[in-house]
């Protein structure tokens, strides 16, 4: 999924002070009292800056790296969250060398940089400390050739040993990479020489077994405690704040269960089609791209109970409880409760689109899904019998991640005699692009008769802070550097994860086949996707 550009209501930021000022602003921050240590810490108020580091960034020539990763470290170089002693090796196959390649990162920036227009002084030393080494990922030479580049780093720009290693490259390249960097000793940790952490970009396997296959390849070369497997949607401020706002808040959290909850359905719409991901997509499917990461990952946010600390093992350990507990899905389950689609052409925002099938790279008979719509079950005390309907899909009507808790009604309807037949209460949390949280419940309208209508309570973070938010990438990299596991995924939850996806997509491949194109791009879907909830006596959010 691709994210939108920050919200324009936000003030813009002044530039970077220059270097004496960045130094001085540095050490303040050095020696400013410690706080406690919070996952869901705020802005600046850090324990401790990152180490001196050397960043070697797999897949730089690539459409992810720019759109995304090179930005997020110029805007922490930007904000003097990144060290002085920080060097980024970029890796790719294409022949650049590091004057040019600094030139496409600066195209890069300016068409993707969060704050805009890229500061010249801030860009010439960020620049300085970026050098390229053209190589192919399954060659020794290359990795001989980096051990020394890092080698050279340590010796002559103070990164002391610290590596992080970033995989932004296709997902076959994985496993290769990480052989290749246990082969040539870039793996160990010694005595004084340093940390080493390896950054690993979704999709982390294409089914169970491959992803079991992948961690066992990782875990050769890796100890778990340096593997730090993304989903940048846990690095989203308002992802971030739904634990805030459950376990910070007490008025909510008595709420938050089979008793009070009628159902829970969460959406990630996307307005966009697959662009040029076409072979990419072609490999992947919503079903994989977005519900076995993204939605299950915010339905174990949402369904998780209070971890006992908020340390990295603590919070996972209880997401892992929740995925442990989805009921599994058998074939007929998956035949009632389960629908996929592919989008038509049609018209989105007023402009004319193509189908799915047209797209570039993709086969004109494909019969990859666009969209997944289904309903999963959670077996455990806080959510028996309480169903949580997911959906996501490409070509919507518009972009919007959301998460709604629709509460049960009223047992005593003791106010029959109002003319409207107000909604259920309802409590939605809007993950983007319009972040906020909205409270739906029943109020009098004014008048001499009692009538009853449903009311919105609504807080938008543009409007209530003044700050920017940071990019979910900013974030995930910040905590990488800082050693901070808590919003990166463990092995086991990924597994757990393929495991609730693996009856579905095993389903389809020993079905007939999909009835594709089934919906227009522009619409909410294919019409099956009603009766997902519609059979509980249940419709979908309006959006």
């Amino acid at each position: 999924m691709t994210d939108g550009p920050a919200s324009p209501r936000g003030p813009r930021e002044r530039p970077l002070p220059i270097r004496e000022e960045r130094l001085a602003a540095i050490g303040r921050r050095r020696r400013a009292p410690r706080t406690e240590r919070n996952p869901l810490r705020a802005g600046l108020r850090l324990e401790r800056m990152p180490d001196p580091v050397a960043i070697v960034l797999f897949g730089a020539t690539g459409d992810l790296a720019h759109r995304k990763v090179l930005p997020a470290l110029y805007q922490l170089w930007r904000s003097a969250l990144l060290p002085l002693d920080v060097r980024i090796v970029a890796m790719g196959r294409r022949p650049y060398d590091d004057s040019t390649f600094r030139q496409e990162i600066r195209v890069a920036l300016d068409a993707h940089a969060r704050v805009q227009p890229v500061d010249e002084e801030t860009w010439r030393t960020f620049a300085e400390r970026v050098e390229y080494l053209r190589g192919d990922l399954d060659a020794d030479a290359t990795y001989d050739e980096l051990a020394a580049r890092l080698e050279a780093s340590d010796r002559d720009h103070g990164t002391r040993g610290n590596r992080l290693f970033y995989l932004a490259t296709p997902a076959s390249a994985f496993a290769p990479v990480v052989q290749q960097l246990g082969r040539v000793g870039l793996d160990r940790e010694v005595s004084g020489g340093g940390w080493r952490r390896i950054v690993i970009e979704k999709p982390f396997g294409r089914d169970l077994e491959s992803a079991k296959r992948l961690n066992r390849e990782v875990a050769k070369v890796f100890r778990e405690a340096q593997v730090y497997r993304i989903d940048h949607y846990l690095g989203k401020e308002t992802v971030r704040n739904l634990l805030v706002f459950r376990f910070a808040n007490l008025i909510f959290e008595p709420l938050w269960n089979r008793r009070y909850v009628d159902h829970v359905q969460i959406t990630v719409a996307e307005s966009i089609g697959v662009e040029r991901r076409g072979a990419f997509y072609e490999e992947t499917g919503a079903t994989r791209d977005i519900l076995q990461n993204h939605l299950l990952q915010l339905l174990a946010l949402v369904a998780m109970e209070p971890p006992a600390t908020f340390d990295a093992n603590a919070l996972r350990d209880e997401k892992v409880k929740v995925l442990r507990a989805v009921v599994p899905l058998a074939d007929a389950d998956v035949a009632r409760d389960v629908v996929r689609g592919q989008y038509a052409a049609g018209w989105v925002e007023g402009e004319p689109v193509a189908g799915y099938r047209e797209e570039e790279g993709v086969d004109p008979l494909s019969e990859t899904e666009t969209f997944v719509a289904a309903r999963l079950g959670i077996d455990d005390w806080r959510w028996a019998g309480v169903p949580f309907y997911l959906r996501t899909g490409k070509r919507l009507p518009k972009r919007a991640t959301e998460i709604a808790i629709v509460f049960r009604e009223v047992p005593h309807a003791l106010f029959r005699g109002s003319r409207s037949d107000p909604e259920p209460d309802l409590l939605a949390l809007r993950i983007q692009p319009d972040e906020g949280i909205l409270l739906r419940f029943g109020a009098k309208v004014p008048g001499l008769d009692v009538d009853v209508r449903a009311v919105n309570m609504d807080f938008g973070y543009g409007t209530s802070f003044s700050v920017d938010s940071p990019d979910a990438y900013e974030t995930l990299m910040l905590d990488a550097l800082l050693g901070d596991q808590s919003l990166f995924t463990r092995a086991d939850e990924v597994e757990e994860a393929w495991r609730i996806v693996r009856p579905i997509v095993d389903a389809w491949v020993a079905g007939p086949p999909p009835e594709f194109p089934d919906y227009a791009a522009g619409s909410w879907g294919p019409a099956a996707a009603d009766a997902v909830p519609g059979r509980d006596g249940r419709r979908w959010r309006r959006i």
